[in-house]
């Protein structure tokens, strides 16, 4: 039962961002194409192969280029807090535009680097370094690392804390490092030095 449970779960958590994706592009291919149509019939008489295709690559640009603007991201903003207020809405988009920003390298919140790290229990781990801190437990600050340790390709995954002293940065990017998560290893190259 409980490996049903969890493969549910983890099918969830792999299908339902991809599947969200896919029908939001179709029904905005859809939407545009549905104004493009008739427009290259009223402009041109008569109908242009690929003008919905075109309109809704150039829409998705349009908003990435608004979305990188100042004012274009506060109004962004402000229409996600809005939005976050669904509760379906909350549950499905917060997650996945995490899982998005961690994986874009110019995202100051996602993976800064891959980390190899010796745990006692399950010996050496790798993952994604995502925040250096300190801790004081009395006898004064202590430096620590907060280490994603994907689970399940990497979409499910524990995060551990360990010294800083513990954690070894290969020479890997963070690309590479997903890579040999999603292909279990079979990428690690076959000699690795620490990063510079």
């Amino acid at each position: 039962m409980n490996w049903l449970r969890r493969s549910f779960l983890t099918g969830l958590v792999v299908t339902v961002p991809l599947l969200i994706t896919v029908v939001m592009l179709v029904w905005m291919f859809r939407f545009i194409d549905g104004f493009a149509r008739p427009l290259s019939m009223y402009v041109l008489g008569r109908e242009v192969p690929g003008l919905g295709v075109l309109a809704t690559v150039s829409f998705i640009l349009l908003a990435g280029a608004i979305a990188t603007n100042v004012i274009g991201r506060r109004v962004l903003q402000q229409g996600e807090k809005w939005l976050l207020t669904v509760p379906l809405f909350k549950t499905v988009y917060a997650p996945v535009k995490q899982l998005v920003a961690a994986l874009s390298p110019d995202s100051e919140s996602g993976f800064k680097k891959v980390v190899i790290v010796d745990d006692a229990r399950r010996g050496m781990v790798i993952g994604f370094l995502t925040r250096e801190f300190t801790i004081d437990r009395g006898a004064g600050p202590e430096p620590m690392v907060a280490v994603y340790v994907p689970t399940n390709h990497l979409y499910l995954g524990d995060v551990a804390v360990y010294p800083r002293s513990q954690a070894f940065y290969p020479d890997v990017s963070v690309e590479e490092g997903i890579r040999i998560i999603l292909t279990g290893g079979m990428a690690l190259p076959g000699n690795l030095k620490q990063q510079k």
